[in-house]
């Protein structure tokens, strides 16, 4: 992992990203820039246009921003680290995925500014956005992880489509950068049986190809899926779980819509998420 994106706004979910990216960097020796989008009106779009912003105004906000962007690398980047910055022009979701693409970054880390309500998290927002339409992985962080180990990582899946694989192959990387244990999980539902031997052949069938690091083979049964996996990552004290997503239809390519709603709902845990 050369190159970490982290979006900012300068909000308290961008503080968060950025503790969780410092993190990441910290470890794997990555290189972070730091960027901030700017949706100009429509008179600011041509700094040589006429308009009711003169340019030495608008000269004092990019200032301005450019400061701001420095607060925040030195609160949360050690000085030995590699952290650069950009400021883009453009609708942010799309300036995040043009930024991605133009410095090749290998993660995006961005804030979730919602925590009670799926459509708050992801629907609509320029998270949503970019989970469902960056061709990099995208780590969304929800919360404050000051203390976040990357000790117990979890890959949920039906293991039957070869598309989710790029997902664990991922989290694998994740895994040896930090010593991490995976934890390859299905949930076994009444609606849907299985026994536990043809669910765990399915799952090593699903691995054989890839080295694995310390990992385990879970086979939980509950009343649904949604409550199978957030009963696991309580149980388990889990402290990221990695998902796959969809260009079409976000991140309810995971199982069904209904199970990625309760997930996001209630799960806090930063979501590694990968579109496939």
């Amino acid at each position: 992992m050369d190159k970490i994106l982290v979006p900012i706004d300068f909000s308290k979910s961008s503080e968060y990203a950025c503790k969780m990216a410092a993190k990441i960097a910290e470890k794997s020796g990555s290189k972070v820039c730091l960027l901030h989008v700017i949706e100009l009106p429509s008179g600011m779009a041509d700094m040589g246009s006429r308009s009711s912003y003169t340019i030495p105004e608008s000269m004092l906000y990019l200032r301005k921003i450019r400061d701001r962007i420095f607060d925040f690398k030195n609160q949360f980047f050690s000085k030995s680290q590699d952290v650069q910055h950009a400021i883009r022009f453009q609708n942010p979701y799309e300036g995040i995925l043009a930024c991605a693409e133009k410095i090749n970054a290998d993660l995006i880390v961005m804030g979730s500014k919602g925590h009670s309500n799926f459509d708050e998290i992801f629907i609509g927002s320029n998270t949503e956005k970019v989970v469902r339409t960056a061709k990099k992985p995208v780590l969304v962080v929800k919360k404050d992880n000051e203390k976040f180990k990357f000790k117990n990582l979890v890959f949920a899946s039906s293991f039957k489509n070869e598309d989710k694989k790029e997902v664990l192959r991922k989290l694998i990387e994740f895994a040896t950068i930090f010593d991490s244990k995976i934890h390859l999980l299905k949930v076994i539902t009444p609606s849907n049986f299985e026994s536990t031997f043809e669910a765990k052949e399915k799952i090593k069938t699903f691995v054989e190809e890839f080295t694995l690091p310390k990992h385990s083979i879970t086979i939980y049964n509950d009343i649904s899926i949604e409550k199978g996996i957030l009963n696991f990552l309580q149980e388990i004290n889990a402290d990221l779980i990695a998902l796959s997503t969809h260009g079409r239809s976000g991140l309810s390519h995971l199982f069904s819509s209904s199970v990625t709603k309760n997930l996001s709902k209630n799960a806090l845990k930063p979501m590694l998420t990968i579109r496939v």
